[in-house]
């Protein structure tokens, strides 16, 4: 698989440019059926998406103002790092299943997270990035197009048992698998028995803060939990010193094993590796960068705080770290 290189310059400005954004709320529901994966499904802010025909997050629109639009030198389109969303299959609610993984799975912050993400890249660095960003199924022959792809709210996972070669051949080539955005201790055993089945020779490592991912743009130190990104009102909730949850980064009130919610309190940056400890898949657990890159413009101390500071570096960090390695 070919990967995409690139010489870094980094941009002596902070990450201090925004895109205003809204979404609406939505539930959880004890009854989720699962699916997703073909048909109609809905952006959280409402907007119908057509699962079978879908193609790039630019063609649908951003849940407020609209995201960012750049383009690249002509002859150079295809010269570029894009962000792939995967398309995938919710389980059923069950015993296995956290009910408060994510109702509407893989479609969570796109399109917004997308291509904030890519035009962040784009305007810090000298990494140039698909203005449009691309959406497919793991049963796409294109997606050994793609040396990257992500995987949102993957706590609810059900990989079909025909993406299970597809995806074992495109990680043992070289392609590489984010996972994020999944909280507590039942949803990561889901995700953990979905990857077993692609890798089951595999187990998945912690990666300490000394790992050269960490450091290679942005210099972030630790300890992991100042990395940490909730999801947008928990985090407005945390800024504010006279709500209880002043402080509390962690999304304490998903289903789980427990009811205390600490299986949420730490974040995680785990990684399956290969034979020459290249990463094949990195998850990052307890944590929702998704929302950092989505939601950067709807409030100014949740983008200080978490889209600058946290969300921004570390997708950076990692884009550029898995791209060179």
């Amino acid at each position: 698989m070919k990967k995409v290189g690139f010489i870094l310059l980094i941009s002596t400005l902070g990450l201090a440019l925004a895109v205003a954004q809204r979404r609406s709320g939505w539930g959880w529901g004890r009854g989720a059926a699962g699916g997703g994966d073909t048909g109609y499904t809905y952006t959280e802010e409402g907007i119908p998406v057509n699962v079978d025909r879908v193609r790039t997050a630019r063609e649908i629109a951003s849940h407020s103002t609209g995201t960012p639009e750049w383009t690249n030198l002509p002859g150079f389109e295809k010269d570029v790092f894009t962000f792939v969303r995967v398309i995938y299959r919710r389980a059923p609610n069950s015993s296995g299943i956290s009910y408060s993984s994510s109702p509407i799975g893989w479609i969570t912050d796109f399109p917004d997270s997308d291509l904030n993400l890519s035009f962040r890249v784009q305007q810090v660095t000298s990494i140039h990035t698909d203005p449009n960003g691309r959406v497919l199924r793991l049963t796409d022959p294109a997606l050994f197009d793609y040396p990257w792809i992500y995987m949102v709210e993957p706590g609810g996972l059900q990989l079909r048992d025909e993406e299970i070669p597809i995806l074992r051949k495109y990680l043992e080539n070289g392609g590489v698998l984010m996972a994020d955005d999944f909280w507590g201790q039942k949803q990561w055993d889901n995700f953990e028995r979905n990857l077993k089945r692609v890798l089951p020779e595999r187990d998945f490592v912690e990666l300490p803060m000394t790992n050269p991912l960490f450091h290679c743009v942005f210099d972030l130190k630790g300890p992991k939990n100042k990395l940490q990104t909730p999801n947008y009102r928990q985090g407005i909730r945390s800024l504010d010193p006279n709500n209880s949850d002043y402080g509390v980064t962690w999304e304490y009130y998903h289903d789980d094993y427990e009811r205390d919610g600490n299986g949420a309190k730490d974040m995680h940056i785990r990684a399956m590796l290969d034979d020459k400890h290249r990463i094949m898949v990195i998850a990052m657990h307890n944590c929702d960068n998704g929302d950092g890159w989505e939601r950067e413009g709807e409030e100014d101390g949740f983008f200080h705080e978490f889209s600058e500071k946290r969300a921004y570096p570390l997708g950076i960090n990692l884009i550029f770290y898995l791209m060179t390695h």
